[in-house]
Protein backbone atom coordinates (compact mmCIF):
# COMPACT_ATOMS: atom_id res chain seq x y z
CA UNK A 1 0.00 0.00 0.00
CA UNK A 2 1.25 3.45 -1.05
CA UNK A 3 0.08 5.11 1.71
CA UNK A 4 1.54 2.92 4.36
CA UNK A 5 5.06 2.52 2.16
CA UNK A 6 5.35 6.72 2.09
CA UNK A 7 5.14 6.45 6.69
CA UNK A 8 7.56 3.42 7.17
CA UNK A 9 9.82 4.28 9.49
CA UNK A 10 8.35 6.80 10.92
CA UNK A 11 8.79 6.84 14.95
CA UNK A 12 7.13 9.32 17.67
CA UNK A 13 6.49 9.38 20.93
CA UNK A 14 3.15 8.41 22.83
CA UNK A 15 1.43 7.32 26.22
CA UNK A 16 0.50 3.85 26.39
CA UNK A 17 -1.61 2.41 28.92
CA UNK A 18 -2.10 -2.07 29.01
CA UNK A 19 -5.63 -1.59 30.77
CA UNK A 20 -7.55 1.06 32.38
CA UNK A 21 -6.01 0.18 35.57
CA UNK A 22 -2.58 0.11 34.45
CA UNK A 23 -0.34 3.36 34.49
CA UNK A 24 0.40 5.14 31.51
CA UNK A 25 3.76 4.02 29.99
CA UNK A 26 6.06 6.34 27.55
CA UNK A 27 6.54 4.39 24.31
CA UNK A 28 8.49 4.81 21.19
CA UNK A 29 5.63 4.69 18.22
CA UNK A 30 6.86 3.47 15.18
CA UNK A 31 4.87 1.92 11.04
CA UNK A 32 5.91 -0.79 10.57
CA UNK A 33 4.88 -3.48 7.74
CA UNK A 34 0.99 -3.31 8.71
CA UNK A 35 1.60 -2.69 11.96
CA UNK A 36 2.35 -0.16 14.61
CA UNK A 37 4.89 -1.38 17.01
CA UNK A 38 5.28 0.24 20.05
CA UNK A 39 8.42 -0.18 22.63
CA UNK A 40 9.67 1.15 25.77
CA UNK A 41 12.50 3.94 25.37
CA UNK A 42 14.58 1.00 26.12
CA UNK A 43 13.80 -0.51 23.10
CA UNK A 44 11.98 -3.44 24.37
CA UNK A 45 8.61 -4.26 22.29
CA UNK A 46 5.32 -3.97 24.40
CA UNK A 47 2.97 -4.49 21.99
CA UNK A 48 2.46 -4.95 18.06
CA UNK A 49 -1.07 -3.13 16.78
CA UNK A 50 -2.39 -4.46 13.58
CA UNK A 51 -2.66 -0.96 11.24
CA UNK A 52 -6.13 -2.05 9.17
CA UNK A 53 -7.62 -3.00 13.27
CA UNK A 54 -6.15 0.44 14.54
CA UNK A 55 -9.71 2.60 16.01
CA UNK A 56 -9.60 6.47 16.83
CA UNK A 57 -11.42 6.90 20.04
CA UNK A 58 -12.01 10.63 19.93
CA UNK A 59 -11.79 11.18 16.15
CA UNK A 60 -10.87 15.35 15.80
CA UNK A 61 -9.42 15.20 19.36
CA UNK A 62 -6.31 16.25 20.73
CA UNK A 63 -3.83 14.00 21.76
CA UNK A 64 -5.40 11.40 19.28
CA UNK A 65 -6.69 8.66 21.31
CA UNK A 66 -5.96 5.11 19.75
CA UNK A 67 -6.81 1.05 20.09
CA UNK A 68 -5.84 -1.58 18.98
CA UNK A 69 -9.52 -3.06 17.89
CA UNK A 70 -12.91 -2.11 17.63
CA UNK A 71 -13.57 -4.26 20.59
CA UNK A 72 -15.60 -2.36 23.55
CA UNK A 73 -13.82 -3.90 25.89
CA UNK A 74 -10.69 -3.66 24.75
CA UNK A 75 -8.23 -2.49 27.47
CA UNK A 76 -5.51 -1.13 25.38
CA UNK A 77 -5.11 2.66 25.13
CA UNK A 78 -2.69 4.54 23.13
CA UNK A 79 -2.22 8.95 22.84
CA UNK A 80 -0.49 10.73 20.32
CA UNK A 81 0.67 14.36 19.94
CA UNK A 82 2.87 14.09 17.41
CA UNK A 83 0.90 15.78 14.77
CA UNK A 84 2.97 14.05 11.92
CA UNK A 85 2.40 10.26 13.31
CA UNK A 86 -1.52 11.19 13.76
CA UNK A 87 -1.69 12.25 10.19
CA UNK A 88 -0.09 9.46 9.07
CA UNK A 89 -2.16 6.34 11.30
CA UNK A 90 -5.44 8.66 9.74
CA UNK A 91 -3.94 8.45 6.11
CA UNK A 92 -3.53 4.79 6.51
CA UNK A 93 -7.25 4.10 7.85
CA UNK A 94 -8.42 6.40 5.39
CA UNK A 95 -6.61 3.87 3.11
CA UNK A 96 -7.63 0.96 3.93
CA UNK A 97 -11.51 2.22 4.56
CA UNK A 98 -11.68 3.30 0.78
CA UNK A 99 -10.13 -0.07 -0.09
CA UNK A 100 -13.10 -2.08 1.73
CA UNK A 101 -16.12 -2.76 -0.71
CA UNK A 102 -19.34 -0.48 -0.45
CA UNK A 103 -22.36 -2.61 -2.02
CA UNK A 104 -24.57 -4.78 -0.32
CA UNK A 105 -23.96 -7.57 -3.36
CA UNK A 106 -19.96 -7.44 -3.27
CA UNK A 107 -20.25 -7.62 0.29
CA UNK A 108 -22.70 -11.13 0.33
CA UNK A 109 -20.34 -12.12 -2.75
CA UNK A 110 -17.05 -11.84 -0.41
CA UNK A 111 -18.95 -13.07 2.50
CA UNK A 112 -20.36 -16.83 0.32
CA UNK A 113 -16.84 -17.21 -1.26
CA UNK A 114 -15.70 -16.75 2.91
CA UNK A 115 -18.16 -18.97 3.91
CA UNK A 116 -17.42 -21.84 1.01
CA UNK A 117 -13.63 -21.62 1.41
CA UNK A 118 -14.13 -22.16 4.99
CA UNK A 119 -16.08 -25.08 4.36
CA UNK A 120 -13.52 -26.64 1.90
CA UNK A 121 -10.72 -25.82 4.13
CA UNK A 122 -12.74 -27.92 7.19
CA UNK A 123 -13.56 -31.01 4.40
CA UNK A 124 -10.36 -30.95 2.37
CA UNK A 125 -7.30 -29.62 4.08
CA UNK A 126 -6.33 -31.61 7.21
CA UNK A 127 -5.77 -29.51 10.34
CA UNK A 128 -2.21 -30.69 9.96
CA UNK A 129 -1.43 -29.11 6.96
CA UNK A 130 -3.41 -25.81 7.98
CA UNK A 131 -0.70 -25.61 11.37
CA UNK A 132 2.11 -26.53 8.77
CA UNK A 133 1.64 -23.48 6.13
CA UNK A 134 0.59 -20.97 8.96
CA UNK A 135 3.75 -21.76 10.65
CA UNK A 136 5.98 -21.45 7.43
CA UNK A 137 4.10 -17.91 6.12
CA UNK A 138 4.33 -16.47 9.91
CA UNK A 139 6.57 -13.56 9.92
CA UNK A 140 9.48 -12.86 12.51
CA UNK A 141 7.32 -9.76 13.82
CA UNK A 142 4.38 -11.80 14.61
CA UNK A 143 6.69 -14.88 16.12
CA UNK A 144 7.81 -11.95 18.65
CA UNK A 145 5.17 -10.51 19.49
CA UNK A 146 3.05 -13.69 20.24
CA UNK A 147 6.06 -14.54 22.54
CA UNK A 148 6.48 -11.44 23.99
CA UNK A 149 2.79 -12.39 25.32
CA UNK A 150 3.21 -15.51 26.57
CA UNK A 151 6.10 -14.49 28.25
CA UNK A 152 3.93 -11.69 30.35
CA UNK A 153 1.13 -14.27 30.56
CA UNK A 154 3.79 -17.02 32.00
CA UNK A 155 4.61 -14.98 34.82
CA UNK A 156 1.93 -16.82 37.04
CA UNK A 157 4.27 -20.00 37.17
CA UNK A 158 7.63 -18.68 36.79
CA UNK A 159 7.66 -15.27 38.30
CA UNK A 160 8.58 -11.89 36.60
CA UNK A 161 12.19 -12.04 34.77
CA UNK A 162 14.74 -10.94 36.81
CA UNK A 163 15.05 -7.12 36.64
CA UNK A 164 18.67 -6.06 37.01
CA UNK A 165 19.69 -3.72 34.38
CA UNK A 166 23.75 -4.53 34.80
CA UNK A 167 22.91 -8.22 34.95
CA UNK A 168 20.85 -8.03 32.29
CA UNK A 169 23.33 -6.14 30.41
CA UNK A 170 25.77 -8.38 30.65
CA UNK A 171 23.68 -11.56 29.68
CA UNK A 172 22.57 -9.43 26.55
CA UNK A 173 26.43 -9.36 25.96
CA UNK A 174 26.90 -13.31 26.49
CA UNK A 175 24.07 -13.85 24.41
CA UNK A 176 25.92 -11.84 21.50
CA UNK A 177 28.86 -13.57 21.78
CA UNK A 178 27.07 -16.92 21.67
CA UNK A 179 24.47 -16.45 19.22
CA UNK A 180 25.85 -13.50 17.20
CA UNK A 181 24.78 -9.98 17.44
CA UNK A 182 22.05 -10.43 14.65
CA UNK A 183 20.86 -13.90 16.27
CA UNK A 184 20.91 -13.37 20.08
CA UNK A 185 17.03 -12.65 20.53
CA UNK A 186 16.29 -12.23 24.57
CA UNK A 187 18.06 -14.37 26.60
CA UNK A 188 16.40 -13.97 30.55
CA UNK A 189 16.98 -15.38 33.95
CA UNK A 190 13.94 -16.41 35.98
CA UNK A 191 13.80 -17.34 39.66
CA UNK A 192 11.24 -20.10 39.47
CA UNK A 193 8.85 -22.61 37.87
CA UNK A 194 11.53 -24.55 35.17
CA UNK A 195 14.80 -26.27 35.65
CA UNK A 196 17.87 -26.09 33.03
CA UNK A 197 16.12 -23.81 30.32
CA UNK A 198 13.27 -23.09 28.08
CA UNK A 199 12.85 -21.44 24.91
CA UNK A 200 9.45 -19.53 23.28
CA UNK A 201 8.44 -18.39 19.97
CA UNK A 202 10.54 -15.25 18.76
CA UNK A 203 13.41 -16.55 19.67
CA UNK A 204 13.13 -16.01 23.81
CA UNK A 205 15.16 -18.46 26.03
CA UNK A 206 14.53 -18.70 29.88
CA UNK A 207 17.44 -19.68 32.19
CA UNK A 208 17.06 -21.28 35.79
CA UNK A 209 18.89 -19.03 37.83
CA UNK A 210 20.70 -21.84 38.91
CA UNK A 211 22.13 -22.12 35.76
CA UNK A 212 23.82 -18.98 36.31
CA UNK A 213 24.51 -18.38 40.26
CA UNK A 214 25.79 -22.02 40.89
CA UNK A 215 28.79 -22.11 38.25
CA UNK A 216 31.89 -19.85 38.55
CA UNK A 217 32.14 -19.53 34.84
CA UNK A 218 29.07 -18.28 31.82
CA UNK A 219 30.34 -21.88 29.89
CA UNK A 220 27.38 -23.40 31.45
CA UNK A 221 24.86 -20.89 31.09
CA UNK A 222 26.11 -20.70 27.35
CA UNK A 223 25.56 -24.51 26.59
CA UNK A 224 21.55 -24.20 27.96
CA UNK A 225 21.79 -21.59 25.71
CA UNK A 226 23.03 -22.97 22.65
CA UNK A 227 21.03 -26.13 23.17
CA UNK A 228 17.64 -24.45 23.87
CA UNK A 229 18.59 -22.74 20.05
CA UNK A 230 18.98 -26.11 18.59
CA UNK A 231 16.06 -27.76 20.26
CA UNK A 232 13.94 -24.83 18.16
CA UNK A 233 16.03 -25.27 15.14
CA UNK A 234 15.06 -28.69 15.28
CA UNK A 235 11.16 -28.49 16.27
CA UNK A 236 9.57 -25.17 15.72
CA UNK A 237 8.15 -23.64 19.14
CA UNK A 238 5.33 -22.18 16.82
CA UNK A 239 4.49 -25.13 15.39
CA UNK A 240 4.43 -27.03 18.98
CA UNK A 241 2.38 -23.87 19.64
CA UNK A 242 -0.19 -24.29 16.81
CA UNK A 243 -0.59 -28.16 17.25
CA UNK A 244 -1.43 -27.62 20.96
CA UNK A 245 -3.74 -24.69 19.78
CA UNK A 246 -5.84 -26.82 17.54
CA UNK A 247 -7.16 -25.62 13.77
CA UNK A 248 -9.55 -23.54 14.95
CA UNK A 249 -6.84 -21.20 16.71
CA UNK A 250 -4.42 -21.55 14.00
CA UNK A 251 -7.15 -19.94 11.52
CA UNK A 252 -7.66 -16.89 13.70
CA UNK A 253 -3.80 -16.58 13.71
CA UNK A 254 -3.36 -17.08 10.13
CA UNK A 255 -6.79 -14.33 9.40
CA UNK A 256 -5.87 -11.92 12.26
CA UNK A 257 -2.63 -12.50 13.72
CA UNK A 258 -3.39 -13.00 16.86
CA UNK A 259 -4.32 -16.39 19.26
CA UNK A 260 -6.25 -16.12 22.24
CA UNK A 261 -5.53 -15.72 25.49
CA UNK A 262 -6.47 -19.20 27.08
CA UNK A 263 -4.15 -20.66 24.18
CA UNK A 264 -0.95 -19.13 25.04
CA UNK A 265 -1.89 -20.09 28.95
CA UNK A 266 -2.39 -23.80 28.39
CA UNK A 267 0.25 -24.20 25.93
CA UNK A 268 2.86 -21.96 28.74
CA UNK A 269 2.03 -24.91 31.03
CA UNK A 270 2.54 -27.61 28.66
CA UNK A 271 5.94 -26.15 28.33
CA UNK A 272 6.74 -25.87 31.78
CA UNK A 273 5.98 -29.03 33.03
CA UNK A 274 6.93 -31.80 30.36
CA UNK A 275 10.27 -32.44 29.79
CA UNK A 276 12.17 -31.12 26.96
CA UNK A 277 12.83 -33.30 24.01
CA UNK A 278 16.80 -34.33 23.81
CA UNK A 279 18.76 -32.88 21.17
CA UNK A 280 21.01 -34.39 18.90
CA UNK A 281 24.53 -34.14 19.74
CA UNK A 282 25.56 -34.18 16.63
CA UNK A 283 24.47 -30.71 15.31
CA UNK A 284 24.46 -29.53 18.87
CA UNK A 285 28.29 -29.73 18.72
CA UNK A 286 28.33 -28.08 15.97
CA UNK A 287 26.57 -25.80 17.61
CA UNK A 288 29.04 -25.13 20.45
CA UNK A 289 32.26 -25.36 17.86
CA UNK A 290 30.53 -22.53 15.98
CA UNK A 291 30.27 -20.64 18.84
CA UNK A 292 33.91 -21.31 19.78
CA UNK A 293 31.86 -22.48 23.44
CA UNK A 294 33.03 -25.88 25.59
CA UNK A 295 30.82 -28.25 25.85
CA UNK A 296 31.92 -30.28 28.56
CA UNK A 297 30.83 -28.07 31.47
CA UNK A 298 27.11 -28.05 30.16
CA UNK A 299 27.45 -31.87 29.46
CA UNK A 300 29.01 -32.24 32.91
CA UNK A 301 25.50 -29.81 34.13
CA UNK A 302 23.25 -32.10 32.72
CA UNK A 303 24.78 -35.37 34.62
CA UNK A 304 27.57 -34.99 36.98
CA UNK A 305 28.34 -38.40 36.46
CA UNK A 306 28.69 -37.67 32.57
CA UNK A 307 27.40 -41.05 31.75
CA UNK A 308 24.57 -39.61 29.68
CA UNK A 309 26.53 -36.91 28.02
CA UNK A 310 29.33 -38.82 27.43
CA UNK A 311 29.27 -38.24 23.83
CA UNK A 312 29.42 -34.37 24.63
CA UNK A 313 32.32 -34.55 26.69
CA UNK A 314 34.35 -37.01 24.34
CA UNK A 315 33.96 -34.80 21.05
CA UNK A 316 34.38 -31.50 23.12
CA UNK A 317 35.54 -29.20 20.16
CA UNK A 318 37.40 -26.96 22.24
CA UNK A 319 38.82 -28.85 25.05
CA UNK A 320 39.58 -27.21 28.62
CA UNK A 321 41.62 -23.96 28.38
CA UNK A 322 41.25 -23.80 24.55
CA UNK A 323 38.81 -20.88 24.41
CA UNK A 324 39.31 -17.58 26.37
CA UNK A 325 36.60 -16.54 28.75
CA UNK A 326 33.34 -16.17 26.74
CA UNK A 327 32.72 -12.91 29.29
CA UNK A 328 34.65 -10.51 31.95
CA UNK A 329 34.84 -11.76 35.08
CA UNK A 330 32.59 -8.44 36.16
CA UNK A 331 30.08 -9.19 34.10
CA UNK A 332 29.58 -12.49 35.00
CA UNK A 333 29.48 -11.45 38.45
CA UNK A 334 26.91 -9.37 37.52
CA UNK A 335 24.71 -11.95 35.79
CA UNK A 336 25.22 -14.43 38.55
CA UNK A 337 23.79 -11.67 40.75
CA UNK A 338 21.04 -10.50 38.27
CA UNK A 339 18.03 -12.04 40.40
CA UNK A 340 19.59 -10.62 43.98
CA UNK A 341 16.63 -7.58 43.70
Amino acid sequence: MTALKKYQRLEALGLWRASPEAQRLNVAVSIGDATLTLTDLGDTPLAHWSLPAVQRLNPGGAPALYAPSADPDEPETLEIEEPEMIDAIETVRRAIDRSRPRTGRLRLFISVAVLAAAGALAVFWLPGALIRHTVSVLPEATRAAIGARMLDRIVRITGSPCADKKGQAALDRLAARVLGEDSAGRVLVVASGIVGARHLPGRIVLLDRAQVEDYERPDVAAGYILAERQRAAETDPMLTLLEHAGPFATARLLTTGMLPDGVLDGYGEVVFTRTPAPVATAPLLARFAAAGVPSTPYAFALDQSGETTLGLIEADPLPAGATAPLLADADWTAVQAICAE
